[in-house]
């Protein structure tokens, strides 16, 4: 049940937010999710539906990007997207994971509103 008390927090941090943004009406929320996040992303979904019902989020549709597990090999200097399988070391000389460069996020990315005055990204 932990995507129930992430999407609390979410709905704590946009209704702080709206107040300070005039009480827009909002479309919609950007929500990226990271493959390393632990989150599921349905689950998540499913408690934004039932969370938004009756409040300021009430008409907004919840999109979610899901951002990919990418690391960086410092003995190749490229990006790759490790395998479970191969411990994710790098695919090319089997170095072990030095950097990890996207797949943790959990954050909002934008806020759609009816007024383009109202519009907001967050990071």
């Amino acid at each position: 049940m932990k995507e129930v008390d992430r999407m609390q927090v979410l709905v704590s941090t946009l209704r702080e937010w709206w107040v300070e943004a005039g009480n827009p009406k909002i479309q919609a929320v950007h929500l990226l999710v990271g493959a390393l996040s632990g989150v599921d992303t349905k689950r998540l979904s499913i408690a934004f539906d039932t969370q938004k019902v009756g409040t300021f989020l009430d008409r907004a549709n919840l999109i979610i990007e899901e951002i990919p597990f990418v690391a960086f090999c410092s003995s190749c200097q490229q990006e790759y997207q490790p395998e479970i399988g191969n411990r994710y070391c790098c695919p090319l000389c089997n170095h072990p994971l030095h950097e990890i460069r996207s797949g943790r996020e959990l954050k909002i990315g934008e806020i759609e509103c009816s007024t383009q005055e109202a519009r907001g990204k967050s990071n």
